[in-house]
């Protein structure tokens, strides 16, 4: 797996563009400078991501979604090299009052 996101994807299984792999290694997106949490789908070349309005539901039950158009970012959260090994142990950080 590369570590360039695909020009379009999308979090709804019911879309040709919704893949799983990379949607596990967790894709954050940039729209216009701004990093935004709420995108269902975006497409790089086209330059436009679909949004979540609210709550607010359609007639079949699926979110209301807006298409606002501008420079599209995707990223990958994390890199290959770490989701080929696992999650790496964290380690807390030090107690400074624990010392004294």
């Amino acid at each position: 797996m590369t570590d360039t996101p695909p020009d379009r994807l999308s979090t709804n299984p019911k879309s040709p563009y919704f893949l799983t792999e990379h949607l596990q290694r967790g894709v954050g997106i940039v729209f216009n400078g701004v990093e935004k949490t709420n995108v269902d789908e975006y497409c790089v070349s086209e330059g436009w991501v679909k949004m979540a309005v609210g709550r607010t539901l359609d007639r079949k039950g699926n979110p209301m979604t807006i298409t606002l158009k501008g420079t599209v970012i995707p990223y990958f959260r994390d890199t290959a090299a770490q989701t080929d090994q696992g999650p790496e142990a964290e380690t807390a950080p030090a107690d400074p009052a624990a010392d004294s």
